[in-house]
C-alpha cells in the first residue's frame, strides 16, 4: 500500500516533505527466499520515500550514497550519511526515510546462517571494500562458489562504526512536546525558560526530565538534533550558509563550532573524510569549514 504525503507531520521523525511516497509494507528481494545467506540489491527513489513501522525475520543492512536515510527504532533516530550504513536486526520493528534520487541499498542476510549477531542498531563503517562485495553479491549471475567466496570476505571486513549515531528520544510525557516541535522545526529557538513556561512546569523539571531520559542536558540535546537534521541537508548539496540559517543559527561559524562539539570534526572536514575514496564532489566546501 502506498499514500502520498502533504507535509504532514510524522511522529518522532523530520516533517515529511511534500510529495513523500510512503510504503506501508514492506516485501523482501524475490532472491531472499533462495538459499543465499546474503541478498542485495539496490534502487534509486524517485521522489522522498518513508517506510512506516516494519520488521524483517531476515537481518538488513541499508546504505545510501548521494543521499540520506533517517530510521526510526523505538526511541532512538538514525541518521545514515554516506560511509555509514545502519544494520537492522532480525524481527527489530524500525520506520524509515530515504531523500529522493540516493541511491539506496540494501543486503538481507539469513540470521541462521550469519556468524555473527548484532542484538541491536548498529552504524555500520561502508568501506569501499564493502560496498564492492555487496555490489558484487547484487548479481544474479554468480556461481555458488563464486557467491560464498564473496560472502566470507564480506564476514570478515563487516564492523561497527567507531561513532554510533543515534538522537535519544525523551519518550517523557513532561519533555515530549518539546522533541515532537524541534523535531518538526530544528530552528525553534525558543528556551528552556520559555518551554517550561508554555509546558507549566518548572525549569528545573525540564532540566531533570531531559537528563534523565536522554543523558543530555536541553540545549545539549537541541544541538544534537540539528546536527542530525545537518547531516541530511548537508548530504543533499546543501552550503553551510543556508544549512545553519534553516537551523536557526545566526552565523554559520556557529553553526561549525556546534557540528564540531557534537561530531568531533567540522563539516567540511566530516565529508571530505566520507567523499575521500571516491572524489565525489563535497558539498560543504568553500564556506570557511576546515
Amino acid at each position: 500500500m502506498v499514500g502520498a504525503s502533504r507535509g504532514e507531520a510524522s511522529p518522532g521523525m523530520w516533517r515529511r516533505e511534500t510529495g513523500t511516497v510512503v510504503h506501508r509494507s514492506v516485501a523482501l528481494p524475490d532472491r531472499a527466499a533462495a538459499p543465499f545467506v546474503i541478498t542485495a540489491g539496490f534502487r534509486i527513489p524517485r521522489v522522498p520515500t518513508e517506510w512506516t513501522p516494519h520488521s524483517h525475520p531476515l537481518h538488513e543492512l541499508v546504505w545510501v550514497r548521494g543521499g540520506t536515510l533517517t530510521s526510526r527504532v523505538a526511541n532512538q533516530v538514525f541518521t545514515v550519511s554516506k560511509g555509514y550504513g545502519l544494520w537492522m536486526p532480525a524481527g527489530v520493528v524500525h520506520a524509515g526515510r530515504a531523500t529522493a534520487g540516493a541511491l539506496f541499498h540494501d543486503a538481507f542476510f539469513a540470521p541462521d546462517r550469519t556468524p555473527f549477531a548484532f542484538g541491536e542498531p548498529k552504524a555500520i563503517a561502508m568501506t569501499p571494500l564493502l560496498e564492492s562485495l555487496l555490489t558484487h553479491l547484487s548479481r544474479t549471475d554468480l556461481d555458488a562458489a563464486a557467491r560464498a567466496r564473496a560472502e566470507a570476505v564480506v564476514f570478515d571486513v563487516l564492523r561497527p562504526a567507531e561513532r554510533q549515531f543515534a538522537l535519544q528520544l525523551p519518550n517523557d510525557a513532561r519533555i515530549d512536546a518539546i522533541a515532537e516541535a524541534l523535531l518538526d522545526d530544528p530552528a525553534d529557538c525558543r528556551s528552556l525558560e520559555e518551554w517550561a513556561l508554555r509546558l507549566r512546569v518548572s525549569d528545573r523539571t525540564v532540566t531533570r526530565a531531559f537528563r534523565r531520559a536522554t543523558g543530555l542536558s536541553f540545549a545539549q540535546w537541541r544541538q544534537t538534533l540539528r546536527v542530525h537534521r545537518a547531516l541530511t541537508l548537508l548530504s543533499e548539496g546543501i552550503d553551510v550558509t543556508t544549512v545553519s540559517e534553516t537551523l536557526g543559527y545566526a552565523q554559520p561559524s556557529s553553526f561549525i563550532a556546534a557540528f564540531r562539539r557534537v561530531m568531533g570534526t567540522t563539516p567540511g572536514a566530516f565529508f571530505q573524510v566520507v567523499d575521500g575514496h571516491d572524489g565525489v564532489r563535497n558539498p560543504v566546501s568553500g564556506v570557511g569549514n576546515s
